[in-house]
């Protein structure tokens, strides 16, 4: 795997399967950060999304299907609504870009915020704000610890999840500052 398909980026790449399947190849190399866009995990950032530009001419169906859904949901910034405008498709590949309802309204993305409001991504480092007893546990997590990698609790903004002591434990994002760099 060398770079995602959509933007370039050679980062955390991994195969990606363009859904629903069709009689187009829907397997596409895609960055983390584009993935977790495109499946709703973190808000989309329309300043992030400019190179659709370059990617809506892939020859590649699924880079096209993709190019589409993600100007689509894009499409009340003007420069996404131009684009959207160029692009075409024909009907068995428009079909298939419709396929996931993602012309109908947006569905709420759950925006997990630190103790500052900043936003919170899978895989970031937190710093606890406070001493934290562990329920069900004799773990006490001392203000200033370091949690790497953390997990997004999907339906709840107000919990991530992350190892303090080798243990898995839910923490809330009120008690946590994102750790820069």
């Amino acid at each position: 795997m060398s770079a995602c398909a959509l933007c370039s980026s050679s980062e955390k790449v991994s195969v990606y399967e363009v859904m629903p399947s069709s009689s187009f190849p829907n397997e596409i190399t895609l960055c983390q950060n584009c993935q977790d866009q495109i499946d709703r995990k973190t808000a989309v950032q329309p300043d992030y999304w400019h190179f659709l530009a370059d990617a809506m001419w892939s020859e590649e169906p699924a880079v096209q299907v993709l190019a589409w859904r993600m100007l689509n949901r894009l499409k009340s910034e003007s420069w996404a609504a131009d684009l959207l405008d160029m692009l075409y498709l024909d009907d068995e590949l428009s079909a298939w870009a419709k396929a996931v309802g993602d012309e109908d309204e947006p569905v709420p993305v759950t925006v997990h915020k630190d103790s500052l409001g900043n936003v919170l991504n899978h895989g970031d480092s937190v710093v606890l704000t406070k001493t934290l007893d562990v329920k069900g546990s004799s773990i006490n997590a001392r203000i200033g610890t370091v949690v790497k990698n953390i997990r997004l609790v999907d339906d709840n903004a107000e919990q991530i999840e992350g190892k303090i002591d080798g243990q898995l434990i839910v923490i809330l994002t009120k008690y946590v500052k994102k750790q820069n760099g």
